[in-house]
């Protein structure tokens, strides 16, 4: 794997809501305005991004067949309507 530094991306999120509160997302949509349609999700769990930093939920998903996280980083304030955002990690390489 070549080095690099890992940063977070916030991207839009399609999210789907069940009558028992859980948050299931179902469409990313980059920052390009590339959509890419989630086709499961496999697990959700309290996590950090250990490579870009933050701390959230940690959902691992499956696009095209290939498995990948999104990150749903919760707001500090509990007033308003902003919730939290939405964000993958990405890597740019170190040139060596």
């Amino acid at each position: 794997m070549m080095p690099g530094i890992a940063y977070k991306v916030y991207v839009s999120v399609l999210v789907e809501h069940t009558e028992d509160g859980e948050m299931l997302p179902r469409m990313v949509t980059w920052t390009d305005g590339q959509k890419f349609e989630i086709d499961r999700v496999s697990a959700i769990r309290p996590s950090f991004a250990a490579k870009a930093g933050g701390q959230g939920d940690r959902y691992t998903i499956w696009i095209k067949g290939k498995q990948t996280y999104l990150y749903f980083e919760r707001a500090t304030s509990l007033s308003g309507n902003n919730i939290g955002r939405w964000f993958v990690e990405r890597r740019v390489p170190i040139e060596v």
